[in-house]
């Protein structure tokens, strides 16, 4: 129970990652806030955030569900407000949200551009830049799940590491300019297998690690 009563805030806590995190900071002793874009279930996706939210109340924990698009300040600022409000605190943000595409520099559409920049490392920013005021009360932490900056990971895929590497160096930077609050990148050496991964038919299950992994990490 070494989060006991904390409050948690995880985007894109749908299913993959964001859920094994809510399980895994909630048998910590955490409540948890769960912010998604969509409530209904996605057709190729299994997993809503009110699935997740069920699960975590199962465990005695709160859960609050907060429909959310990250790519919109307004209702960045309304999620972080919705957390503070329910539970009068906020100890953690994790900027897990997340837009994936793969494509060569030739191959990656604009818009394809556009949207993991936005999602990823833009989100991460508006969530982060709203949430401090609140973690700076108590003490907090903001974790940014963006892969190892390795520059022949970036073959194929450039503008979604460009995205990623951005997150981390958002984190670095508040690490440094805020003295109350830890920020935090987590590297996983190998791909995290996500249903998001399995829909695009990125790899075999043997080249990528379970969620769950990253989820221990967190904790």
């Amino acid at each position: 129970m070494r989060l006991q009563d904390q409050v948690v805030l995880i985007t894109g806590g749908s299913r993959g990652v964001g859920a094994a995190v809510a399980r895994a900071v909630a048998r910590e002793g955490a409540h948890v806030a769960l912010a998604g874009k969509t409530l209904e279930p996605h057709p190729k996706l299994p997993g809503t955030l009110g699935e997740v939210a069920e699960e975590i109340r199962s465990m005695g924990q709160k859960a609050l569900v907060v429909q959310t698009d990250i790519r919109f300040p307004e209702q960045v600022e309304a999620m972080i407000q919705r957390t503070v409000d329910h539970f009068g605190r906020l100890d953690a943000l994790i900027n897990n949200a997340g837009a994936i595409f793969w494509g060569t520099t030739t191959e990656f559409p604009v818009k394809r551009y556009d949207l993991v920049m936005d999602v990823n490392v833009r989100g991460a920013f508006l969530a982060s830049q709203a949430a401090i005021p609140h973690l700076r009360e108590k003490g907090g932490h903001i974790v940014m799940m963006s892969p190892p900056i390795n520059p022949k990971a970036a073959v194929g895929k450039g503008p979604y590491i460009v995205s990623k590497f951005g997150m981390t160096m958002v984190g670095m930077a508040i690490d440094v300019e805020e003295p109350n609050v830890a920020a935090h990148a987590l590297w996983p050496i190998t791909g995290i297998r996500t249903a998001a991964t399995v829909n695009l038919g990125m790899g075999a299950d043997s080249e990528w690690r379970k969620p769950e992994i990253l989820a221990d990490a967190t904790v």
